[in-house]
């Protein structure tokens, strides 16, 4: 019978404790939802602590199993940190692994307050000159920490590397490991295509150009409908899709862009949708119109899918393609359409055969099973180091 640690694990467990900013449904968050799904059986066990309570994810952790402690540092930030200080000495976790800026610095203090050295940070954006104030100095002070706090800081997008190296950040301790995709997830059921189209009122011959984002600045949706508009008037079967939370009809804002384009009719807005892989299926070709991204999984998603892409040259996103997509200047709405109609008129076959290369792509370099992998490796990379 295995032999139990304080903790009440079997010794030949490893605990890894990860601390993660909020719940709310993002790129850094999925992969860690998925990570901890994947590695169940890998011979360790994972517990996630959230720094603030808002957002969906709490429900997809829970439903799934997952060890879930939410703290509340906007309301109390001393004693919610002297909380996870406790947490983190009663627990002893063998690793405490920390996802964005907010819980790199303050998971990571209080992991080295508790006497725990196998600190490994996440770095998920590119971006890193503007933004919120109280943000960008939690970026600058993690840089100024990330020769003491950290073993490894682990990078999403090689651009990201790039950026923060630059900004500070120890060169030394940083790595590469870009997200993984759940193929499990990305499939779309017989009849989904169809049902979807139907739903939005696409005739079977009509060619749907999509987008999934939430509505952000940084998601540069003006682009998307600016260039849809030039597209429109080329093409009479054309429409666009757009999915992604706050992509309604009640986002004044992005209704007056619509509107300005001079072919609303031609848009249908989803807003936020569970049913991602259906929507997807719906679609002909891929848009992605983002100023800034460091490893957008939407892209590699639609990938996975089958879909012809065409995005905006940011973060990774050549990487990600590997030539099985377009990519074009950011803020250019002009290159997009002209890729996309670039797509457009290639024959059926060999759209199809681009949207097969995209998704082997996915399936032989990305799937979660070999980020799952890359992450293990490093887990035990910093085990062994300390116990020499």
């Amino acid at each position: 019978m295995p032999t139990a640690l304080p903790s009440g694990r079997p010794a030949q467990m490893r605990h890894v404790l990860h601390v993660v900013s909020g719940l709310r449904v993002g790129g850094a968050e999925m992969a860690l939802y998925r990570l901890v799904l994947h590695s169940r059986g890998s011979g360790y066990i994972h517990t996630v602590v959230a720094l603030t309570p808002e957002g969906d994810m709490a429900e997809r952790f829970r439903s799934s199993g997952v060890e879930l402690i939410v703290l509340d540092f906007r309301r109390s930030p001393v004693s919610q940190y002297l909380r996870l200080l406790r947490l983190m000495r009663l627990r002893r976790p063998d690793i405490v692994q920390t996802w964005l800026y907010h819980a790199d610095l303050f998971g990571g203090l209080a992991a080295r307050l508790a006497g725990i050295r196998n600190v490994i940070w996440g770095v998920h954006t590119t971006y890193v000159t503007g933004g919120p104030r109280a943000t960008a100095a939690v970026r600058w002070l993690c840089g100024r920490l990330s020769r003491w706090v950290p073993s490894t800081i682990v990078c999403v997008a090689e651009a990201a590397r790039r950026e923060h190296v630059r900004i500070g950040y120890d060169a030394g301790r940083v790595v590469v490991v870009p997200n993984g995709f759940d193929l499990s997830f990305l499939v779309a059921g017989d009849g989904e295509r169809e049902r979807l189209r139907r739903e939005c009122g696409f005739a079977e011959d009509d060619v749907v150009i999509g987008t999934v984002g939430r509505f952000s600045p940084d998601k540069d949706h003006g682009n998307f409908i600016q260039a849809a508009a030039l597209l429109a008037r080329r093409n009479a079967s054309l429409r666009f899709l757009m999915v992604g939370k706050g992509l309604e009809p009640g986002n004044a804002v992005l209704m007056n862009w619509i509107r300005e384009s001079g072919c609303a009719k031609r848009f249908v807005l989803l807003g936020e949708r569970h049913d991602i892989p259906a929507c997807l299926a719906g679609m002909d070709v891929f848009c992605l119109s983002s100023r800034t991204e460091a490893f957008p999984l939407v892209v590699g998603e639609a990938m996975a899918m089958g879909l012809p892409c065409v995005s905006t040259d940011v973060g990774d996103v050549s990487f990600l393609l590997g030539g099985a997509g377009i990519v074009v200047p950011k803020e250019n709405p002009e290159a997009m359409a002209q890729a996309v109609a670039q797509l457009l008129s290639l024959e059926p076959a060999s759209r199809r055969k681009l949207g097969e290369q995209a998704s082997a792509r996915i399936r032989a370099e990305f799937a979660m099973e070999r980020a799952r992998e890359r992450i293990e490796g490093i887990y035990e990379t910093v085990l062994q180091r300390r116990s020499v």
